[in-house]
């Protein structure tokens, strides 16, 4: 019998899951106020006529592309990939792509804010003695995965810069997740780092990576933990949103 992991996190419009600049807002019509939406679609309908009085529930839903478990296209990191070609949009994202063996990866060690380097990728995919293979799906479990729900979830866990991310794209990944808010290191500790330098590469430098080599991400996904290092197909296809730069997914990890 197989098993399924969620590795989705919820919308809701509690959990601090985004920063200010992206909120999560649902409105929820309940039943009793569903059945004079119904009355009114039917005319000579009365708000009685109907079983306890009671009509549908309904959500009406104000969030972007990136809040939620989402798939980033290469067209939200810039408008060409691989040498100048049209960035890929969500609705264009092959989804072959979409449902393969997984590889997790654990950083959760790593201290938040840390940009992750090819050698730790390297030194990982070592431990758990594993080559990768084209169109894996590769899964980064962070220290933000635990941190989730709570105030400083965007700021926690380790990211990812150009280096890391070409050097998973340039041996044919075409899907990285991770359980933190941004595949890049936290904005918070990034934010420092150009305040020192001034050095503008080093901002949203894992996104960008996308100009070079077209690739898409898996953002804020949960309970990587639950996960083995291999032996897994990992499950993604994103919502078909016309020339998005993103579609939510409810993406979920299927086990032996």
């Amino acid at each position: 019998m197989t098993r399924i992991v969620d590795l989705s996190i919820p919308l809701d419009n509690e959990i601090p899951a985004d920063p200010p600049l992206q909120p999560v807002e649902i409105d929820y019509t309940e039943h009793a106020a569903g059945a004079a939406e119904m009355a009114a679609a039917f005319p000579g309908l009365a708000v009685e006529d109907l079983p306890e009085g009671m009509g549908w529930a309904v959500e009406r839903v104000r969030i972007s592309t990136h809040n939620g478990t989402h798939l980033d296209a290469p067209w939200h990191y810039h408008p060409t990939q691989d040498g100048g070609a049209p960035a890929l949009k969500i609705d264009e994202i092959p989804l072959d792509w979409c449902m393969r063996p997984g590889v997790k990866l654990d950083f959760r060690a790593l201290p938040d804010g840390h940009v992750v380097t090819p050698a730790e990728i390297d030194a990982e995919l070592a431990r758990i003695n594993y080559e990768l293979q084209p169109l894996d799906i590769v899964l980064c479990n962070t220290r933000a995965g635990e941190r989730f729900g709570e105030p400083d979830y965007v700021d926690s866990g380790c990211g990812f810069g150009r280096d890391a991310t070409l050097h998973l794209a340039n041996q044919g990944i075409k899907i990285v997740g991770i359980d933190a808010w941004s595949w890049d290191a936290p904005f918070s500790v990034t934010a420092k780092r150009y305040a020192e330098t001034g050095d503008a590469s080093l901002i949203w430098e894992g996104h960008k990576a996308g100009r070079e080599r077209g690739y898409c991400q898996l953002e804020k996904l949960h309970a990587l933990e639950q996960l083995p290092p291999t032996g897994f197909t990992v499950i993604c296809f994103p919502v078909k949103i016309t020339a998005a730069s993103a579609g939510w997914t409810r993406c979920v990890a299927i086990l032996p």
